[in-house]
């Protein structure tokens, strides 16, 4: 490939392709360039595109960087970088827009809606999906923000915004940045808690669901009423 995309024919021009082709006929690389705008001294955008998922081995895990991780690839600086967070940002809300009246009637769906959301984030993210009495998605509240390892959260906290929006019942979701989706005693523990305390107040506690990334022989996610803990 050329070092310099003014080199390209101009069918091959990133710009040119997806105007000419639409979005689909791009690859990541290319996608990536439109983004970052310019390369570097003998290394063309598309190349810095190709470096980054190289180097990060999907596009999953190069969206759960921050701006000072990205730039430590040569070619990205602070601009750049911001390019970029700013692209896998605009892409999770659209995510989050496609939810809403979403039939969340199974652990599948639920992590099909939600993983893309959530699968990325760099630390763990607790969240109360609200559903009807259908199961369609009808709200969304993020309770608490974490640390890689931990989300702390109190049942009254959970329990808050279900009851102000006199929702039938709830999902509570969260991920593990590990991408290993198998609970720790905390969360046992705190799907215990919760699971008494929705009784108590006569809400249906549909799900937790926790959600990790896909590897060859593991499901992406848990769920503890598929193991009979709620």
């Amino acid at each position: 490939m050329p070092s310099l995309i003014r080199d390209l024919p101009d069918s091959e021009k990133p710009r040119e392709k997806l105007d000419r082709r639409g979005p689909g006929a791009l690859d990541a690389a290319e996608l990536l360039a439109l983004f970052l705008g310019t390369g570097t001294e003998g290394r063309s955008a598309i190349q810095i595109g190709r470096d980054l998922i190289d180097q990060h081995g999907s596009l999953g895990a190069l969206g759960r960087l921050n701006t000072s991780q990205l730039c430590q690839t040569h070619g990205i600086g602070p601009a750049k970088a911001c390019n970029l967070v700013a692209a896998f940002e605009l892409g999770a809300r659209v995510a989050r827009e496609q939810i809403q009246g979403a039939v969340l009637d199974s652990p599948d769906a639920t992590y099909k809606l939600l993983g893309p959301q959530l699968s990325h984030l760099p630390h763990e993210s607790l969240q109360v999906i609200l559903v009807s009495t259908r199961l369609e998605h009808t709200g969304q509240q993020e309770i608490s923000k974490g640390s890689v390892n931990e989300t702390l959260a109190h049942p009254r906290d959970i329990l808050r915004p279900v009851l102000l929006a006199g929702a039938y019942g709830f999902i509570l979701v969260h991920n593990h940045p590990s991408g290993d989706p198998a609970p720790s005693n905390a969360d046992r523990e705190l799907t215990r808690r919760v699971h008494n305390a929705a009784k108590m107040m006569e809400l249906r506690f549909v799900d937790h669901i926790i959600i990790g990334r896909p590897v060859p022989g593991r499901s992406p996610w848990f769920s503890f009423r598929e193991t009979g803990e709620i």
